[in-house]
Formats: structure tokens, sequence, C-alpha cells
């Protein structure tokens, strides 16, 4: 392979965008590819915007995705989806979204204001979305905060990653005692991306 593949993860703060990242970072490691990743940007606070940047390939010289060139942005909610869809490209990327609204609290009246119908609205620009309802399934599965490793189960459908690094990133990154549900919710979300047919 001799390309570089660039993707952002981008959620709100308590979600684990940075976990989800840094997955994908170590995936990447395992299967023998030069990997850059960006520290967060954003506020890391439970209800602040975060976004982080992965690129990996052959050799790798910025970890910084340009707009317009992400081969995935993973959203992990809506208007996360909207705020950073800029950076997807669109003649060939596609945009991952939990199908989740959090409702900014720090902003009056957001709920009259906030964009219900994102996921049309990119649709309508001819970008390439793919929304899943990672937070139900993750909490079908008994803990909605697993809807991070639903989303990068159905991010791996479109990676030259093989399956065997990604269960050895998630072996050796994440808690024993969490690690089973995690195993379920990755292959939940792979599962999703399959059934319909992405």
């Amino acid at each position: 392979m001799n390309k570089v593949y660039s993707l952002m993860f981008a959620g709100v703060g308590g979600q684990g965008s940075l976990l989800i990242a840094e997955l994908t970072s170590i995936t990447a490691v395992h299967a023998g590819y030069d990997v850059k990743q960006t520290e967060v940007h954003g506020v890391s606070q439970r209800g602040g915007s975060v976004e982080t940047h992965v690129r990996f390939g052959p050799k790798v010289y910025s970890p910084v995705v340009t707009p317009g060139e992400a081969d995935a942005v993973i959203a992990l909610e809506k208007l996360e989806a909207l705020r950073f869809a800029h950076f997807v490209n669109p003649e060939t990327g596609v945009i991952f979204v939990n199908e989740y609204e959090i409702i900014p609290g720090s902003v009056a009246g957001a709920a009259d204001i906030y964009p219900y119908e994102s996921i049309a609205y990119l649709r309508g620009k001819g970008l390439n979305v793919i929304a899943l309802p990672a937070s139900r399934i993750a909490r079908d599965l008994g803990d909605g905060r697993m809807a991070n490793v639903v989303m990068i189960g159905a991010l791996s459908t479109r990676l030259p990653l093989p399956e065997a690094s990604w269960q050895k990133a998630l072996r050796t990154r994440l808690p024993s005692r969490y690690l089973e549900g995690n195993l379920r919710a990755f292959a939940a979300g792979w599962q999703a991306v399959q059934k319909e047919g992405g």
C-alpha cells in the first residue's frame, strides 16, 4: 500500500473520541505502518468539542489532516459531523456518524437551533454518509459508553488494516474488565455497516 490514509475523529468531551483515535493508531502500528496522531484540539472537558487527527501509511510526515482530504471523518455525535464535514474528501471520503444528539448545555436556546437534520443536509451536499445508531447498539450490548468502539468497528470496513491488528489493539489497550463488551461492540459496528450495504 502506497497510500497515506487520513482520518478525523470528532466528538464531545467524555464520548471517547481520543480513545478510538488511539486504538486506530495502535492498530495501524501493529499492521506495520508509520503513524502520526495529533494531540486533542478543543475543550476536552465533558460537553466541549474534541477533534483528533490520525494519518498512517508507508511513511507519514505530518499528523495534520488537510480540509478536503480526509478518507474518513468519524463523528460520535450529529453536530460534530456537521462541524467537521469539510475535512472529508468529497469525491472518495466517507463520514461515519453516530445518530446521537447532545444539545450544548452552555448555549441558550440550543434545543431550538440544534441541526437535527444534519445527516440529510450532508447527504444533500453529495457527501457519502454512513449513519449508525451506535449509542443504541452500545446500550443494547449493556453499556452506552461503548458507542465509540461501535464506530471504529464500522470504520474498520473501510481501512486496509487486518482484523487481527484491531483485535490486538483492543486487547492490549483496554482494561480487561471492559474488553469483552468492547470486542462485541466492535463486531456490532462492523456488522451494522455490512447490514446497511455500506
